[in-house]
């Protein structure tokens, strides 16, 4: 069970506290990241009006943004990587989606294939977990994130995914 976090201090530590753990998807007892992928999908749906660039440049902001929330929050609970945090994951699992065709069948992937390399870490998602602070946080998700849609756009660019 996640631990419930200590109450923030300040207000600008209740907004990273917020961002962070994704409006509360980061305390689900079971599974917080994939809750937290989860919990990106509504973000997702209202940028993928408009278009593939428009949810790139979401995932740009929830990347800049997430860094600072989760070093806040890290520094906070003293901890390298505290697994309340999941902005990483909406980060992450939006670069993905970025390339996946608007359909059920395209999120689904997208969201799948994140979740794949999220929990593997292939080189050089490792070595940028090992960054300091909110930067190796947050990186290695959205390293995942890249890998997925890389994926999805060869299988788009190969006509099995449409």
């Amino acid at each position: 069970m996640a631990a419930e976090p200590a109450a923030p201090a300040k207000s600008e530590e209740r907004v990273a506290f917020a961002i962070a753990l994704w409006f509360g998807c980061g305390l689900s007892p079971i599974a917080p990241g994939t809750v937290g992928t989860l919990g990106a999908l509504p973000l997702y749906l209202v940028a993928r009006a408009g278009g593939p660039l428009a949810i790139l440049a979401v995932a740009v902001l929830v990347t800049v943004v997430g860094i600072w929330a989760a070093g806040v929050v890290a520094r906070s609970r003293a901890s390298a990587d505290p697994q309340i945090v999941v902005v990483d994951e909406v980060a992450g699992v939006l670069v993905a989606l970025a390339a996946a065709p608007p359909t059920w069948s395209g999120v689904a992937l997208a969201v799948v294939l994140f979740r794949f390399f999220d929990v593997t870490k292939p080189f050089p998602a490792r070595a940028a977990e090992r960054l300091h602070g909110g930067l190796g946080i947050v990186l290695d998700d959205v390293v995942a994130g890249i890998y997925a849609a890389s994926i999805v756009l060869a299988l788009r660019g190969l006509g099995w995914l449409s």
